[in-house]
């Protein structure tokens, strides 16, 4: 089997519009972690969650293999509003917004990378992270966005900024505001990660 996983995104956009399958496997695997977390964190359902990622790769492929795909050289920042404007459409279609509630659902941090600690330093970093989900879950829809794509998408403000439509001051100023709440919250409740 032939090593794809050090060509680049364009590299292997090029050969699956070839005919290599496994060239969007390839991408799939680089890119699911941090497509699917940052649609969980907006819709904040699992299952949901898993059937819109699956639907971004749908859209994926039908915009490949269509020869519509013309972000040359950004596949992450691309395939990330589609999945963002899929969960948009989505709140569109059940008419209400996104609302902001806990979920003690741990998949979230499953999905993102951790190396290997030992059992008490696993426990001690989920209830970090159970922590911090739940303060991220309190903010302001529109911090809390910027928040999930700054931190768990590793998007740029800028990406953050043609994302949601908004200036990057803008999506500065939601980032920075959004730390502040929640470094105050951190105060109120004596929090220490």
């Amino acid at each position: 089997m032939k090593c794809l996983n050090n060509l680049a995104d364009q590299q292997l956009i090029h050969l699956y519009m070839e005919g290599d399958a496994d060239a969007l496997a390839t991408l799939i695997v680089r890119y699911k972690d941090k497509i699917y977390t940052s649609i969980y964190l907006l819709v904040k359902d699992k299952y949901l969650a898993e059937d819109i990622f699956q639907d971004v790769f749908i859209r994926v492929i039908d915009t490949l293999k269509g020869g519509r795909y013309t972000d040359e050289g950004k596949f992450l920042p691309w395939a990330m509003r589609i999945a963002h404007n899929m969960c948009v459409d989505h709140f569109r279609k059940v008419k209400r917004s996104p609302t902001i509630k806990t979920s003690d659902d741990r998949d979230i941090f499953e999905v993102l990378n951790f190396s290997e600690p030992g059992a008490d330093q696993k426990m001690m970093a989920g209830q970090s992270h159970d922590r911090v989900r739940k303060m991220v879950d309190m903010l302001p829809e529109d911090q809390r966005e910027v928040i999930i794509l700054r931190h768990y998408a590793d998007l740029s403000f800028k990406e953050i900024a043609d994302l949601t439509k908004c200036s990057i001051n803008t999506a500065l100023g939601r980032m920075r505001y959004g730390l502040i709440n929640l470094r105050k919250m951190m105060t109120e409740k004596q929090i220490a990660l």
